[in-house]
């Protein structure tokens, strides 16, 4: 019989062994990266709920993603900063289960929103003298909450089920917990846990998917038939939303492959580079895109920023 660990025993962190090195300098970059992050979104998030013009869908949501970005990275982040300067390697299992449900919350949350981002440009494109009563402020906040509820009970079972598992291992290779990192312990490869989480993330996965790419290519197809200015202005629209989604995909795609080549041998440092891109480039790239590329939250970052006499290079440059 294959030996069980028990659960109240820690579990090591290998990509924390791994960084041990080079500590101080991983410590220094968590920490500005962070703090950037934080920055950003918080511009973000002022100038949104200040500013009375951008209480509309399209910002609700942006604030939305935003949002997510800081819960997502705050899993991460605080935590790794704290290990890296204490030397700390180890995380209690139930700790470990935490961090999991959070970072799980964190990527569905994250499909789910821009979904809705999708679905939101799709009305205001093909059908734009109905938009307004199709998309509410009140109905893209229920649009918001009915798929946190949704997303939050599919991954609640996932991570309930993942608990039950006896561990046959205490070691994960990565800098973080997550669901296949604990089944990958586990001393069933083949558990109901694994079953349900493949299944699961496919549905979810195949659905959101789906929805987005609807939406996309009915804005597509209707850009092919409008005027000039119109067509710039949609299309613009239409390269900012691709842009953070792709940058979220690419993510998802690194998870899948880590998942896929879970069996397979892979150097340590891999497995961090693939949760640092997973968790960390939407939460960078998304207030980036939308600050940058968004007009008219744009212009109201540049007056904010102006008022309190901070404007960047690369605003400058903008105007």
């Amino acid at each position: 019989m294959e030996n069980v660990v028990n659960v109240s025993t820690r579990l090591v962190f290998l990509g924390l062994v791994e960084m041990e090195k080079l500590k101080h300098l991983y410590c220094a970059l968590s920490i500005i990266t962070y703090l950037f992050i934080i920055f950003l979104s918080i511009i973000i998030l002022f100038v949104v709920l200040t500013d009375q013009s951008l209480h509309e869908p399209m910002y609700i949501l942006i604030s939305k993603l935003v949002l997510n970005g800081i819960f997502g990275i705050s899993t991460l982040f605080p935590k790794l900063i704290v290990d890296l300067i204490t030397s700390t390697k180890t995380i209690s299992y139930g700790s470990c289960i935490t961090q999991t449900l959070f970072v799980s919350v964190f990527a569905f949350f994250e499909m789910s929103t821009f979904t809705i981002m999708a679905y939101d440009r799709y009305l205001a494109v093909c059908h734009p003298l109905h938009y307004v009563t199709l998309m509410t402020n009140k109905k893209v906040i229920n649009l918001i909450i009915g798929s946190c509820v949704t997303s939050f009970l599919v991954i609640l079972i996932a991570i309930l089920l993942t608990w039950r598992l006896p561990l046959c291992e205490n070691k994960i290779t990565n800098i973080v917990c997550d669901n296949i990192s604990l089944i990958i312990l586990s001393c069933s490869g083949s558990s109901l846990s694994n079953i349900y989480s493949v299944i699961a993330s496919a549905i979810y996965l195949i659905v959101t998917i789906s929805v987005t790419v609807f939406s996309y290519l009915r804005i597509l197809n209707v850009c092919m038939r409008i005027s000039k200015e119109s067509r710039q202005k949609a299309v613009h629209t239409l390269v900012t939303h691709l842009l953070n989604f792709s940058v979220f995909l690419i993510g998802v795609f690194f998870v899948i492959i880590k998942y896929r080549l879970g069996s397979i041998t892979l150097p340590i440092t891999v497995h961090i580079l693939l949760t640092i891109t997973s968790l960390v480039a939407p939460p960078l790239f998304n207030p980036l895109i939308y600050g940058i590329r968004t007009h008219a939250l744009k212009i109201k970052i540049i007056q904010h920023l102006r008022k309190i006499k901070v404007e960047p290079e690369w605003i400058k440059q903008q105007l």
